[in-house]
């Protein structure tokens, strides 16, 4: 089993600008992401169950994965079940998009 790795946003953002294989992924909600998003993310939903699993398997599991939600939580859940579907590098943002301080893009 693999642990999940919580970066603070400082770790998150220096590894993630030094990191060529990088995808960031959003798991929030289509209303939580009308409130802007981390630059250049791909948007799951984490709530669409059986159909966040399917889109998750669509994914290249050779990337390096930063993975976010509002707090921490269903971002440290995502991970987990990524972990679990065989990807092998995922990082989870402590605190989530509420304590982002980042630049943020609108959807």
């Amino acid at each position: 089993m693999l642990e999940i790795v919580d970066l603070s946003q400082h770790d998150w953002t220096e590894q993630l600008n030094e990191d060529n294989n990088a995808v960031v992924l959003d798991v929030r909600t289509e209303e939580e992401i009308g409130l802007g998003m981390i630059p250049n993310s791909i948007h799951i939903d984490i709530y669409k169950g059986q159909g966040f699993i399917d889109a998750i398997e669509q994914l290249d599991k050779a990337k390096n994965y930063y993975v976010y939600c509002k707090a921490g939580g269903r971002s440290a859940q995502a991970c987990a079940i990524m972990n679990q579907l065989g990807f092998k590098t995922t990082y989870n943002l402590k605190g989530g998009f509420s304590e982002w301080q980042g630049e943020v893009a609108n959807k």
